[in-house]
């Protein structure tokens, strides 16, 4: 990690915030070159704050940061990019905070990721347009779990090394990836995935986000994509996100 002055400037964008004190705000932080860091903003609940604008959740801001004693504090914000459409729209919003989330839960503290910081940065433009917001979050996690070290093998059957045919396979989390049907049969923890799914996947492991533009998917391969990614998700995390099931319950609602 890069050393850091008394005051350094990082872009940054946020994460999570939580209120602190009578005007202060908790943020999460994450940087290109710093990773993920907590700052203080000092004051940005007032009416009067000029910090405010700057540092709303996913915007991503030029920041200059004082070492403090205790914490880090956020002395000046200047917006970048404020992804907008994220905050006026309810479902837009949520996967947001979806993605966001899962930055949070997959990277320690301190710790540098450069590739996941430009992913996110891209990911958040991604959903202020897509007209495909399920397709474009499977995009994003399958390059997430990727670049943080848990990309699924979905070539080879990870118990016997041998090279998937086309035809319907199993997956296993624990495993890695896909298993095919003579292994995966009995194999504790393996469950079905069609065809149509694992091109989807290979698809989107392989090719820029640019090039899922043409995809037209069921809604039963929507299902299934979201199905497979969040038993993997879920298997790497060792958990069940709350961000993820208030995207459930906003799609259900609108």
């Amino acid at each position: 990690m890069p050393s850091r002055e008394r005051t350094f400037r990082t872009e940054a964008i946020v994460l999570r915030r939580k209120d602190f004190g009578e005007a202060d705000r908790i943020l999460t932080l994450f940087t290109p070159e710093l990773g993920k860091i907590r700052a203080l903003a000092k004051g940005i609940r007032k009416p009067a704050s000029r910090k405010a604008g700057h540092l709303e959740l996913y915007t991503r801001s030029k920041l200059l940061v004082a070492k403090g004693r205790d914490m880090d504090i956020v002395t000046q914000a200047e917006t970048v990019e404020s992804y907008r459409p994220l905050r006026e729209d309810l479902l837009r919003s949520s996967y947001g905070s979806y993605c966001a989330d899962l930055i949070d839960k997959f990277t320690p503290d301190d710790y540098e990721n450069l590739p996941l910081y430009d992913l996110l940065a891209r990911a958040l433009g991604w959903l202020c347009e897509s007209t495909d917001l399920q397709l474009t979050t499977r995009y994003y996690e399958l390059q997430l779990l990727g670049m943080s070290g848990y990309q699924p093998e979905l070539f080879h059957c990870v118990v016997k090394g041998e090279e998937i045919v086309a035809e319907e396979q199993f997956f296993n989390p624990a495993e890695g990836g896909v298993i095919c049907p003579r292994c995966g049969e009995n194999h504790p923890g393996a469950f079905p995935i069609s065809l149509n799914a694992l091109k989807v996947l290979r698809f989107m492991q392989n090719n820029p986000y640019e090039s899922l533009r043409e995809l037209k998917l069921s809604v039963t391969v929507h299902q299934e994509l979201e199905r497979v990614m969040q038993r993997a998700i879920n298997f790497h995390l060792e958990r069940h996100l709350k961000s993820a099931e208030f995207v459930n319950l906003v799609r259900r609602i609108g």
